[in-house]
């Protein structure tokens, strides 16, 4: 049964619009080092999607992809092309990736890093040209489509996340540990029309979009693209949308195959199909109110000549690393001490806060943030517009591993107060949108 809210009036106008982002011809694939050559033909579709709301005079949109993740340069690009023809501010978008390892490598640092020159002809420029001409159209289009709406929203969960930090004798490697923590919970945006219809559905999970490993040189939008499309199966005429979660230490589990990409996607779509028929929904109202900072993050001192020999030993990954390390040094460019990135609270009404995380946030912060600001009525993002890397708690930082230390955009590598930075941060902002503190 369709569960109807119980609230009078239309605090909201809500738009919604999609695009096709596909490539159109074959390109580097994003997420795991290991590949060789370029794609190989196109399993699945690509989408962008829209949300723009508005209330009381505040405009906001919200922007998933199927994508790996934007890099700040690229990001700030983007952000700008939509301001000029939208005029909505950087701190009125949250721009999200789903952060599938089977999507282009695109922008301008993360296209760098996969030693692709986004400046000259090619691939890379194009499908970065594309993006910045769907974007804003895609936005522009949001916003044409703002009607009266009802918001709401439930939660759920999905059982495929799996924990990727297994402890062992020679200290944390990436595999599967299921005794480790991560975030199942499946959280549901609903937006009703006037009618009382369904017209579109934001949820979010918090795993890696890795089902299908580095032998895949085919495009897919992977398990999240698969929920949407299953969602929008079960409810014809509705949008669904992925946000992405702190999933960071999450890999789905079992994968390696297609098919499993597709079982995961639709376990994850029957869950949020079941939360939108069976779930009391509670009302989410205006206004909308928004705090946004940039947080600088503290770096670890620059690395020793052995630290930079003891990372080579690790061989693959790690050589890479200590080599575009020492590639920094020889510039003789002083070694930078923080890095800064954006963080955003959107606070609605006193029903839901949302959380905008940039990076690849590892699930300790769903801990730390619901610590810092009570657990209840609260949805974190990462993978938000800026993608420099993993964003490791203290504890993290501490055990090491793989999502300990990364130096994708090269600025160097995080260190532990990054966490009391980050959540001293979040609760600022919070405060200032109107987010109540927790008693005690």
């Amino acid at each position: 049964m369709t569960t109807q809210l119980e609230t009078t009036g239309h605090d909201w106008r809500i738009g919604l619009a999609a695009a096709d982002i596909t490539p159109q011809e074959p390109i580097w694939l994003g997420g795991y080092g290991a590949r060789s050559k370029p794609s190989e033909g196109v399993l699945d579709p690509l989408c962008a999607k829209a949300m723009a709301m508005e209330s009381d005079g505040e405009r906001a949109v919200v922007i998933t992809t199927d994508l790996i993740s934007f890099d700040a340069a690229f990001a700030d690009v983007v952000l700008e092309d939509i301001r000029q023809r939208t005029g909505l501010a950087p701190r009125q978008v949250i721009l999200n990736s789903s952060h599938t390892h089977a999507g282009p490598v695109f922008g301008i640092r993360y296209a760098r890093y996969y030693g692709l020159d986004p400046d000259q002809p090619g691939p890379t420029a194009r499908y970065n040209a594309l993006l910045r001409a769907r974007l804003p159209a895609l936005v522009e289009a949001a916003l044409a489509d703002l009607k009266p709406a009802r918001l709401s929203w439930a939660t759920g969960a999905a059982p495929f996340a799996m924990n990727r930090r297994r402890y062992t004798p020679k200290g944390v490697v990436n595999a599967p540990y299921p005794r480790g923590y991560v975030d199942r919970s499946v959280p549901v945006l609903r937006v009703d029309g006037p009618d009382g219809r369904l017209r579109g559905v934001l949820f979010g999970y918090a795993c890696h979009n890795t089902t299908v490993g580095s032998d895949n040189y085919r495009i897919s939008s992977e398990y999240a693209g698969f929920a949407q499309r299953y969602v929008e199966r079960v409810h014809p005429g509705a949008q669904a949308m992925f946000l992405m979660g702190c999933g960071a230490d999450a890999n789905p589990y079992p994968r390696g195959t297609y098919e499993l990409a597709r079982q995961h996607g639709e376990t994850l779509g029957a869950e949020v199909c079941r939360v939108l028929q069976q779930e009391m929904p509670q009302p989410v109202r205006a206004p909308l109110r928004i705090a946004f900072d940039h947080v600088d993050m503290p770096l670890e001192p620059q690395p020793t000549p052995q630290q930079l020999d003891a990372l080579r030993a690790q061989g693959g990954y790690y050589r890479q690393m200590a080599d575009k390390i020492q590639a920094l040094i020889d510039t003789g460019k002083p070694w930078a001490t923080h890095y800064r990135t954006p963080i955003a609270v959107w606070q609605f009404g006193s029903d839901l806060t949302l959380v905008r995380l940039s990076g690849e946030v590892v699930s300790d912060y769903i801990l730390l943030l619901e610590r810092a600001l009570g657990p209840l009525n609260l949805w974190i993002a990462a993978y938000c517009a800026d993608y420099f890397g993993y964003l490791p708690s203290a504890r993290v930082h501490r055990e090491g591993g793989y999502e300990a230390r990364d130096f994708i955009t090269g600025f160097g590598f995080l260190d532990a107060p990054v966490e009391k930075a980050v959540v001293d941060k979040v609760r600022q902002l919070a405060k200032q949108a109107g987010r109540e503190a927790p008693s005690g």
